[in-house]
């Protein structure tokens, strides 16, 4: 597996564990935590589409997976904190 894998799963393991509060620490590590994800898929895309590796293609779809997987994570977090009832 390459380098880039690792990366992904540390990510998506940590997706959970983010409190759902309104801060600017929780905005940040996510935001971090998607640029992170997108930047460890730059190897793979570059040896899939100039290169023609296969591998690298296999590498790709699933990194677009787990991507998806994290959006729709934050998508569900903006979501339960946006309708959380105002103190």
């Amino acid at each position: 597996m390459s380098d880039g894998w690792g990366k992904v799963a540390s990510l998506m393991e940590t997706q959970n564990d983010t409190a759902t509060t309104e801060n600017k620490t929780s905005a940040t590590g996510r935001y971090a935590e998607l640029q992170a994800l997108v930047a460890s898929m730059a190897a793979d895309f570059q040896k899939f589409y100039q290169d023609g590796n296969k591998a690298a293609g296999t590498r790709v779809r699933s990194a677009m997976q787990d991507l998806k997987a994290f959006a729709q994570t934050v998508r569900n977090e903006v979501s339960e904190i946006k309708n959380a009832p105002k103190e």
